[in-house]
């Protein structure tokens, strides 16, 4: 199946996705501090809060998956983003991880849909236009070799990061 055809775009909240797993963008606690982040916590019920807990954190680049809770998603998969630091302190390759672990996760753990929001671009400061690459190829490369999922969404809050994703994928 070509990697193209499972790969969507949509502009709207992520916590009100109808796919198997939801990516958090999250920070190293795990619990809930703002932006996606906040939202998911907000919108999930306090179990997942108490799942976080028992986590220890997570570095920059890795993932680990909760279950879903009150979203429609049957499970959450946080990840850390870097933040921006100039592009001097490896965000790239620290970035394309959280993908690559993310869908690594979703494998592993038989997701067959999975939706991502634009992972350190909000107050970490990532430039969008550069993250929007790194995310999109990240994703097209994995889908390459991977047949297991069967569709990546990539989900926008605003107008800017839609339009950004739509000239990349």
């Amino acid at each position: 199946m070509n990697s193209e055809k499972r790969i969507f775009l949509v502009k709207g909240d992520i916590t009100l996705l109808e796919v198997d797993a939801i990516v958090n963008a999250a920070n190293s606690s795990l619990l809930g501090d703002g932006g996606v982040d906040r939202a998911i916590h907000k919108s999930s019920g306090t179990e997942l809060l108490n799942e976080c807990k028992k986590l220890n954190g997570c570095p920059t680049g890795n993932a680990k998956i909760t279950k879903g809770y009150d979203l429609p998603a049957n499970w959450v998969i946080h990840t850390v983003g870097p933040i921006w630091q100039g592009g001097t302190a490896n965000e790239d390759a620290m970035l394309k991880d959280c993908y690559m672990n993310s869908l690594s996760l979703a494998v592993e753990n038989k997701i067959e849909s999975i939706a991502f929001p634009a992972i350190s671009t909000g107050v970490y400061n990532f430039p969008l236009e550069r993250a929007t690459k790194i995310a999109v190829s990240t994703v097209k490369f994995f889908l390459k070799t991977n047949i297991s999922i069967k569709r990546v969404v990539f989900v926008c809050f605003g107008t800017k990061a839609y339009e950004t994703y739509k000239n990349n994928i």
